[in-house]
């Protein structure tokens, strides 16, 4: 396969202008016959960490443009009932490592014991763009989309943040604002608890056929971009000539975050720092395509206890959506 260029994913990319609207369910959104999704080689081989800067670059170019795009959350934010977790980010919008609605996008530091001495491998940690990603199929809401370009994005006009996403995403990606979105208009202290963010692979810079922040920004060409079977070719064919591992081309049935590695993951797993933000390199099995009758019957139960009300306001809320877009389509 040729380099991947600005150029050459500018010209893979063309077609994906057409889908700017929103799928009504996950299964339509990724099923758009002629298209093909695209994804992401992140070449840990290439990755420095950016280590002569404050900030590498890549974070630093993605956060400036969630700093850009998440409102203030109202002040106090309303406690929830009976009892609930808020989550505020807003006074601590300098984290950076560590995924937070703000910093959608980190670097993972591992250093591997390897023969006798130290391999430190820098890894850029974001949402993996599921092939099926469990996130989009069980959100109640319908806030959640796979879009055939391969992004997943969370619709932030239709969150609740009630973190259904976070709990079923085998890495726990997505991470919640308490303060902002619809729920303060709907039930503020009993439906929803502010909205969930995470990568959406600069979905509205793809639709402009640009490249995401981070895959510009990267001064090493550490990030690569363009047709998933290409770049699943490429991938292979580095891991081949470097004798090197690869981790996202099967996890949870596949993504559209690949990642090439130095090391084995086993051992990058071992080291590496998790918990709440910090995603693992575990090995990850495909959950099933569709919830099981007890998983579904979880997740829908709070849907289900606000009755008709609120179906009527997620109604409102859609029409009201549906009227913004055809507002800019007449502009």
């Amino acid at each position: 396969m040729s380099r991947l260029t600005r150029r050459n994913f500018l010209q893979v990319s063309a077609g994906l202008a057409a889908f700017s609207g929103i799928a009504g369910t996950p299964k339509e959104a990724g099923a758009s016959p002629g298209k093909e999704a695209l994804a992401t080689l992140i070449d840990c081989t290439r990755c420095d960490g950016c280590v002569d800067h404050d900030v590498p670059l890549c974070v630093a170019a993605c956060r400036e443009r969630a700093l850009n795009r998440i409102p203030d959350p109202v002040d106090p934010i309303p406690p929830l009932f009976p009892r609930g977790m808020i989550e505020d980010w807003s006074k601590r919008k300098d984290v950076y490592d560590r995924l937070t609605p703000y910093t959608q996008l980190f670097i993972q530091r591992a250093d591997v014991p390897v023969d006798g001495g130290i391999r430190t491998v820098y890894l850029p940690r974001r949402c993996m763009h599921c092939d099926n990603p469990p996130c989009a199929t069980l959100c109640p809401f319908t806030a959640n989309h796979k879009y055939p370009d391969g992004s997943v994005v969370i619709d932030p006009d239709l969150c609740f943040g009630g973190a259904k996403c976070r709990s079923v995403c085998p890495w726990n990606i997505p991470q919640r604002q308490s303060g902002i979105g619809i729920y303060l208009e709907i039930m503020p202290t009993l439906a929803g608890n502010g909205v969930m963010f995470k990568c959406d692979l600069c979905h509205d810079r793809l639709l402009n056929q640009q490249l995401p922040l981070c895959v510009e920004a990267c001064p090493r060409d550490a990030m690569v971009i363009g047709l998933r079977r290409d770049i699943m070719k490429e991938a292979e064919r580095r891991a081949a000539e470097t004798g090197g591992y690869l981790y996202g081309l099967t996890e949870n049935g596949g993504t559209g975050t690949i990642y090439l590695s130095p090391v084995p993951f086993e051992e990058i797993n071992k080291v590496v720092e998790k918990g709440p933000g910090r995603p693992h390199f575990d090995k990850v099995s495909r959950r099933p395509a569709r919830a099981s009758l007890m998983e579904t019957s979880v997740l829908m139960s709070p849907v289900i206890g606000m009755g008709a009300g609120l179906t009527a306001a997620m109604l409102a809320v859609r029409n009201r959506v549906k009227k913004k877009g055809e507002g800019e389509n007449d502009d």
